[in-house]
């Protein structure tokens, strides 16, 4: 950088490579130049510049408005293209200190966040209601076609929501019986009732754990995928594309989703079922001289039709429920990958919850009815 004086105020030559990568060098001369103004004209030359890309221009606009601030005029000589970029450049100005937060009142407080969230949940019961009816509406569309419903997406959905499920939720079943099985041995061996373990396992596990951990299971497995398929869809705007060109997009994305995991849900709770009776079998054996013919008969004695019924009955109301929650928040991502990530988070949660609601009005229903 150099400087010359002149009448009423000054002129900067400056030079060099003025682009991202070299732009340290010449960061100095302009913070040096900009503590130093003085007189009321300056001329800003850029004509020996190599180089030059917005960062230079964000320097020189930076130059500027030092000198607007100062009450100094300024003229920049410079070639038209370098002209072009500065002028492109919006004013530098200070940002201004926002204004102080107004205290709300213990009340407001209080009754603001409650207010916020029933009208999310009815924002959410809404939409619940729209993917529902959509999807219906969409079956009775396909039925009258002469396509019909196509069956390779349902049958690609259930090999991804169930048939690769099968792995993990056999060793969970397998587990959860064989804790509950030795769990309820050392409790009830101070009775000498070690016998009724069968008892214990049987019922609970057909009548409530099964069906209850297996959609637990498939809402943080299968409800996430399906949140991040379709909000990465929307994300890339193919959703919207389905619009113009026609299609329903939740006749199109979510409704093969919907059938597989109605599908998916009761044969995954079956296989469960069998894989915790025989974890419960194996500890009961092991842990408690059980054998394999006492647990079946003391099994066939301690349960009935209407035991496997009350839990197969609620597989696909939570697989619905699970479906509904997942579309729901994948048609509410944005577009950023923050916004993918905070709604595949509240499907898991929300699904979740409501699957465990469900449960508890189900075991409600149950004892009112003495089912």
């Amino acid at each position: 950088m150099r400087r010359e004086k002149s009448d009423g105020g000054e002129v900067l030559h400056f030079s060099g490579d003025w682009r991202h990568a070299a732009i340290a060098g010449v960061y100095g001369d302009v913070v040096a130049a900009e503590t130093s103004l003085s007189g009321k004209q300056l001329r800003i030359d850029l004509s020996r510049v190599s180089h030059f890309d917005t960062a230079g221009g964000w320097l020189v606009k930076r130059l500027q408005t030092a000198a607007a601030d100062k009450g100094i005029a300024v003229e920049i000589a410079a070639p038209d293209s370098m002209a072009s970029l500065i002028d492109a450049i919006p004013a530098m100005t200070e940002t201004e200190a926002p204004a102080p937060r107004e205290r709300m009142a213990l009340f407001d407080r209080t009754f603001d966040p409650i207010g916020r969230l029933a009208y999310d949940l009815w924002d959410d019961l809404v939409a619940a209601m729209y993917i529902l009816g959509s999807a219906v509406r969409g079956t009775q569309l396909k039925f009258n076609r002469s396509a019909g419903i196509s069956p390779a997406a349902i049958v690609s959905q259930l090999d991804h929501m169930g048939v690769r499920a099968v792995p993990i939720i056999i060793l969970m079943s397998f587990l959860i019986g064989a804790i509950i099985a030795q769990q309820g041995a050392f409790q009830l061996r101070y009775f000498g009732a070690e016998v009724f373990v069968v008892d214990l396992v049987g019922i609970l596990q057909l009548r409530e754990i099964g069906v209850l951990l297996t959609a637990i299971m498939i809402a943080g497995r299968s409800g996430s995928a399906i949140t991040a398929e379709i909000g990465s869809m929307k994300m890339r705007e193919e959703v919207d594309a389905l619009k113009v060109m026609g299609l329903n997009p939740v006749g199109v994305l979510v409704f093969p989703r919907l059938v597989a995991l109605t599908i998916a849900l009761p044969l995954l709770t079956i296989i469960a079922n069998f894989s915790a009776l025989a974890g419960a079998a194996a500890v009961s054996w092991a842990y408690s001289g059980i054998t394999l013919d006492v647990f079946a008969t003391r099994l066939r004695e301690a349960i009935d039709i209407s035991t496997v019924i009350s839990g197969m009955i609620k597989a696909p109301f939570m697989a619905l429920a699970i479906g509904i929650v997942a579309a729901v928040e994948g048609m509410k991502v944005g577009g950023s990958a923050e916004s993918l990530g905070r709604r595949v988070t509240a499907s898991v949660v929300k699904a979740i919850f409501v699957v465990i609601l469900m449960d508890g009005l189900f075991a409600i229903f149950y004892a009112a009815i003495d089912f």
